[in-house]
């Protein structure tokens, strides 16, 4: 094995000096007199050697450096290089040129020096790759390059490009990419309608204060653009300090004193290309926030959504003309179209089911071919069907596979009580149907269908079921009155979402609950559909029992129940709420291979978020997750987790606010 050289030297000179000291030895033996004169010249020498083993090493460093040998080859190939460049045996420095020396050694020379201890976390495999290695030295920043020799004595050259200033220019370049703001005034003509002229100005002028104050930190620009709505762009540098502060100048603005509580929307688009690409992700952004609820900020980047904030309720909008609208838009697309399907989520609920009872009496209406997509084995809307079937309208509900054979080119599907692709009951459905429309309620969340040619998405309502009982009032025609089955089942879906108007209602939800009574709905024969068989009351129960209070909240998990209990999980978990001190009720029950976890609350805690961290969503007060591949005991300990950094996230908006106040 080829020894190194600064190894070979050391063993050189080790071996010279104890052959030195065997002959002092020897002579000493031979001639004792000799001693006298040999140890005070040994000390001269020894003296000597220390005082110019620099200057020894100087001068062997120019040697080896050719600087000796003018016009020589190494030296008007390497040493003549700008570049600092170091030639290494193993991780031992042989040669370096002038550059080296001056920059990376401070004009010293390090000769047979360990290169470790010369370049700290050198790394010669990683300087051998395309990218080569950056390390820091002195301050400056090099982009390190390793080429191996061939020949029998391997050697390494290294070549150091020094990117200080080009780094800086690049890190100054990515501090000053513009990102795009749209900021809008939640719910505007509803808050400020009612208000004097003096008062609505007030408002205003506070929610202006605010905004140039939060941009005026930063080298950007506000323009209001609208009575409600203001563009802002700002430097990269000044939107990473905004997000690090989760944007809050959303509590800034809930905290203002006045008439009316007002909140704001944010839409940021940054990362992009240009600054119109910007734009529109901003735009996109806002769509996210506002079909969320609002009082939050939605930032869009080239990776995805990111959302901060959306602690308030959505505010309920008193004006019907979007219905309107949107009611005549639907009956054009239903007389286009060959046929119609009706679909929901997967394991449909009465809000789902009722919500397409009611959109199959339009197409009815019209003397369209339709009917609804549902698995009769996956429902909990059970009875709801059996209700239909017995009153000998069991044609109107199919599976996903008879739905696929019976499609056209120009087939209309109608999807209800939700967005997410994901969630669809039939996902070859969806994607075969090329006209496609969405009803639903649920807070906008990241996956939603982005290719309907109709979106009434209303975040404020408070079930699937009141927007299509307000679709039908502007339905004119008397075949569009729904039957008094068709109203419970609607009424029913109603009902649920609202646990029997307890929670998320507003004026519209019973203003759509007085017209389903006129038209024939019994709250008797509704409360019928929600009773439960004694099988499913026992799994009810023991999934209540085996509950445990977590942070404020009750978790409840379970192993695999049987098909016709899955109704038992949203049961349990609404039950769970009644006790004192549950804010928040997590039910997770294993399916197959997965577990399907069903969260709610009375709205002091944001199950929608907690849900997003899992992979789910939904509302504020109601939410849930499916997790694929997952334990039951991986997925109680993942809700744990997302529960603690809820409430982690509660406690520093809560201490951020206190400073402020």
């Amino acid at each position: 094995m080829d020894l190194k050289p600064r190894f070979t030297l050391e063993v050189f000179a080790g071996g010279m000096v104890v052959l030195s000291a065997l002959l002092a030895i020897l002579v000493g033996l031979l001639e004792p007199r000799l001693l006298w004169v040999l140890i005070p010249l040994a000390a001269l020498v020894a003296l000597a050697v220390l005082l110019l083993a620099r200057r020894m090493r100087r001068g062997l460093a120019r040697v080896l450096q050719c600087e000796s040998f003018e016009n020589s080859q190494a030296q008007l190939s390497l040493g003549a290089l700008a570049l600092p460049v170091a030639l290494l045996s193993g991780k031992t420095l042989v040669w370096y040129n002038t550059p080296f020396r001056q920059r990376i050694l401070a004009d010293e020379d390090r000769l047979l020096a360990p290169v470790g201890k010369v370049l700290c976390g050198l790394d010669l495999h990683q300087c051998g790759e395309p990218a080569g290695q950056v390390l820091e030295h002195e301050g400056r920043k090099y982009n390190i390059f390793a080429s191996a020799t061939a020949g029998r004595e391997a050697l390494t050259v290294l070549y150091l490009v020094d990117e200080t200033d080009l780094r800086q220019r690049a890190a100054e370049y990515e501090a000053t990419r513009p990102a795009y703001m749209i900021i809008e005034i939640d719910a505007y003509a509803e808050q400020l309608a009612e208000l004097k002229d003096s008062e609505k100005a007030r408002v205003l002028e506070g929610i202006n204060r605010v905004l140039e104050t939060y941009i005026g930190r930063t080298t950007g620009f506000l323009q209001r653009v609208s009575n409600a709505r203001y563009i802002a762009v700002v430097e990269e540098r000044h939107m990473k300090e905004m997000v690090a502060a989760k944007f809050d100048v959303l509590d800034k603005i809930r905290a203002l004193e006045g008439e009316v509580n007002v909140t704001l929307s944010i839409g940021v688009g940054r990362g992009g290309d240009t600054l119109r690409q910007c734009e529109e992700m901003a735009r996109q952004s806002l769509d996210m926030a506002l079909g969320r609820g609002g009082d939050q900020a939605a930032v869009k980047t080239p990776e995805g959504f990111a959302f901060y904030g959306g602690v308030s309720r959505s505010v309920e909008k008193r004006s019907r003309v979007k219905s309107r609208i949107v009611a005549k838009a639907l009956c054009d697309l239903i007389r286009q179209a060959d046929s119609v399907l009706i679909m929901g989520h997967r394991m449909s609920d009465l809000d789902c089911v009722g919500a397409a009872i009611g959109v199959l009496r339009i197409c009815k209406g019209l003397d369209a071919p339709a009917a609804i997509v549902v698995r009769r084995e996956a429902t909990l809307a059970q009875s709801v069907l059996e209700e239909f079937q017995a009153a000998g309208l069991g044609e109107d509900f199919i599976s996903p596979e008879v739905a696929l054979d019976g499609m056209t080119d120009n087939t209309l599907l109608l999807v209800v009580d939700t967005h997410i692709k994901g969630l669809l009951e039939s996902g070859d459905v969806y994607r075969k149907c090329r006209q496609v429309a969405v009803i639903d309620h649920h807070r906008k969340a990241v996956g939603h269908i982005d290719n309907a040619v109709l979106f009434f998405h209303e975040p404020y309502a408070s079930s699937t079921c009141e927007l299509v009982s307000e679709l039908l009032q502007y339905v004119e025609g008397q075949q569009f009155r729904p039957t008094s089955l068709e109203a419970e089942a609607l009424l029913a879906g109603i009902m649920l979402d609202t646990r029997n108007f307890g929670i998320h209602t507003g004026v519209r939800t019973f203003e759509a609950a007085a017209y389903l009574r006129r038209m024939g709905a019994m709250t008797e024969r509704v409360k019928l559909l929600f009773n439960s068989s004694l099988q499913e009351y026992t799994a009810k129960s023991n999934l209540v029992e085996n509950a445990d209070i977590y942070m404020g909240c009750a978790v409840s998990v379970s192993g695999e129940l049987p098909p016709d209990m899955a109704v038992a999980v949203p049961q349990a978990a609404n039950d769970l709420l009644t006790i004192q001190g549950v804010g928040a009720s997590f039910v997770a029950v294993q399916q197959g291979s997965g577990v399907n976890i069903s969260a709610r609350s009375m709205g002091a805690v944001n199950v929608q978020v907690i849900m997003e961290q899992l992979g789910g969503g939904g509302h504020l007060t109601m939410a849930g997750a499916q997790l694929k591949d997952t334990t039951i005991d991986e997925a109680e300990k993942r809700i744990r987790q997302a529960i603690a950094r809820y409430r982690q996230e509660q406690a520093e908006e809560e201490a951020r606010s206190g400073k402020k106040r």
